[in-house]
């Protein structure tokens, strides 16, 4: 917020908190929020004792005080001195411009991110119940009002979604977390900081993941609206941890987090004798800075004296162990963890990580369609391993074909791709000097990209057994190196055989698919709203891409789009004549929601395609 950036950072602020500082707004006021959160975007923080406090004007101090867990959660945390307050245009705003809190932060000071990671539970919580099949009348009626807030947002656009659109979609997430509609409510919170990212031009900023947020929310919250209480569709609170009894377990690699809510950490991947995988998380409120400082911090289960680092080539024989569903080790008092040494990838259930052949691997991993939960971390999540052969870069990714045992090439062109992209991660740079070694073999571990063809984001490699042509790293790696962490030099890799590698791009079935014009449209909806499509049915656009569609057989995609084109183009009239405004909301809702789940399908299905295609390229 500061453009002093020494100066403190604003806290986080509970959803339902800065949803009540909207509502107490005259019509007035509201009509204001908008340019006064551009406005106090730009004032100075300073730190006043255990708090901080922005000075909104001559004769007006905000003041935030954060709880022990650091965030804004109750009505007196954020005080401003104005005659108006606590209903003032001040405090709200300045409300609006704080980084919007986890739930389960607010609930539980251990739990960090939903998705990328969480700190480890100080004792085991009880095992949460399986939910009914049903869903009871308090989550259909939350359910209900999360749909209509959505949808609303949706036919407005990002121009019209300022901050009293977002505070009501905030309010009906809060209720959706009282009816514990957890996954809806995590997809609320992500549209609603999407539409802040968007809405501020921020660097991070994709319009797919905002519109990926919509769908989920919409999806979630319709089939809810319909009865339906399956666990799966209704999420969980906070992850659960059962005891585990004694583990010995291995470590794989480690990786740096950088989440887009102000968190950075390192999370270790390790797996047992069995070949299941665990983790151990270090992930706290920071950035950049903290998590590449995160790669050599203690790690905290039971009293182990080593760090990420080893344990990353090591392994740990715990006792008293705590176990998240996803494999999330505990930390509590009565765990015990001794360090042990680690095994090699070519050796017992490291081995077996790079056993399978890829293109069944990935197949597994894509196998959940629109209606798995983002927020769980499922197969999806799991990393891969395979052995394969560079051929050379292609714009941002590396091309190279998976070996066999006898090292000769095959199945389809692969795209290697850095897991993450902030400059100040190592990954970039690695993947750079991997593009420039054709020929080298490389051992690697990875995570499917759904979104890509045939794409794998890197996280560790290494040299494959018996060959001479590749990585040579330091006897302290142990032969392994993570990418978001170690740096890779020319000493590491084999000297050039000045032998040519055939590196010609493969073709890309996302990418030849004509179905980038139903993306081009469903996108449409969501940054310009419902008006900007209707436009395209006018202008004759959307006609235009439904024929295409036709013609290359998308016949499903065709009429999706054309039914999203007429509803959105849908305008009655009055008992005069007159016509309308934009008609329902809830059918042109409906419509997008249709056309972006079948588009998701049918983009799915073409990556898995691109996995099972031997003769690509």
């Amino acid at each position: 917020m500061s453009p002093d950036p020494g100066a403190p950072a604003l806290p986080p602020v509970a959803p339902e908190l800065l949803a009540t500082a909207v509502e107490g707004l005259t019509s007035r006021l509201r009509k204001k929020l908008d340019a006064a959160v551009e406005q106090y975007a730009a004032l100075p923080v300073e730190a006043a004792g255990a708090g901080l406090t922005v000075r909104c004007g001559e004769d007006t101090v905000v003041t935030l005080a954060p709880g022990p867990d650091g965030v804004l959660a109750e009505e007196g945390h954020a005080q401003c001195s104005c005659l108006l307050a606590p209903r003032c245009l001040h405090r709200a705003a300045l409300l609006h411009c704080c980084p919007l809190a986890d739930p389960s932060t607010v609930a539980a000071a251990d739990a960090v991110d939903a998705v990328d990671a969480v700190a480890p539970e100080p004792e085991p919580v009880p095992v949460e119940p399986e939910l009914p099949a049903a869903a009871t009348a308090a989550q259909v009626a939350a359910a209900e009002a999360l749909w209509t807030a959505a949808a609303a947002v949706l036919a407005a656009g990002l121009p019209a979604a300022g901050a009293v659109p977002q505070a009501e979609l905030l309010r009906a997430a809060h209720t959706a977390r009282l009816a514990d509609l957890h996954r809806a409510e995590a997809a609320a919170l992500r549209v609603v900081r999407g539409l802040r990212s968007a809405r501020a031009r921020r660097d991070g900023h994709r319009l797919a993941d905002l519109t990926a947020a919509l769908r989920e929310l919409l999806l979630t919250t319709a089939l809810v609206r319909t009865g339906r209480g399956d666990a799966a569709l209704l999420g969980t609170a906070r992850r659960a941890y059962r005891p585990g009894g004694a583990l010995r377990v291995h470590g794989v690699f480690r990786e740096p987090v950088l989440t887009s809510t102000g968190y950075g950490g390192v999370v270790t991947h390790l797996v047992d004798q069995d070949g299941g995988w665990f983790s151990v998380a270090d992930v706290r409120p920071g950035g950049p800075a903290r998590a590449r400082g995160a790669g050599t911090a203690p790690v905290a289960v039971g009293a182990a004296a080593l760090d990420h680092e080893r344990l990353s080539r090591g392994g740990l024989l715990v006792s008293g162990a705590t176990v998240s569903a996803d494999g999330r080790l505990g930390s509590g008092r009565g765990v015990r963890a001794n360090p042990v040494p680690g095994l090699p990838w070519t050796e017992g259930p490291l081995a077996a990580l790079f056993a399978r052949p890829l293109a069944r691997a990935a197949a597994e991993r894509l196998g959940e369609g629109p209606l798995a939960d983002p927020g769980d971390e499922g197969a999806l999540q799991q990393p891969v391993g395979c052995d394969l052969v560079v051929l050379g870069a292609d714009g941002d990714t590396v091309l190279a074909r998976e070996i066999d045992a006898e090292q000769s090439a095959r199945g389809p062109l692969i795209r290697l791709a850095a897991a993450h992209g902030h400059p100040e991660l190592a990954h970039t740079a690695n993947l750079g000097r991997l593009a420039g070694q054709p020929g080298t073999l490389l051992r690697v571990l990875g995570r499917i990209d759904p979104d890509r063809a045939a794409t794998l984001r890197v996280l560790a490699v290494g040299p494959v057994p018996g060959s001479d042509t590749t990585l040579r790293l330091p006897a302290a790696w142990q032969g392994r190196a993570d990418l978001g962490y170690d740096l890779l030099l020319g000493a590491h890799f084999p000297p050039a055989t000045g032998e040519s590698v055939r590196s010609v791009p493969g073709t890309d079935p996302l990418v030849d698919s004509p179905l980038w014009r139903v993306r081009r449209l469903v996108e449409l909806g969501v940054a310009g709203g419902r008006r900007a499509v209707a436009e395209s049915a006018r202008t004759g656009g959307a006609r235009t891409d439904a024929a295409t569609l036709v013609r290359t057989g998308f016949h499903t995609a065709a009429r999706l789009l054309t039914a999203l084109a007429a509803e959105a183009d849908r305008r009655g009239r009055d008992v005069f004549g007159r016509l309308e405004g934009d008609g329902r909301a809830d059918d042109y809702a409906a419509a997008w929601l249709a056309a972006a789940v079948q588009l998701t399908a049918a983009e799915r299905e073409l990556v898995r395609s691109s996995w099972r295609d031997r003769d690509a390229g």
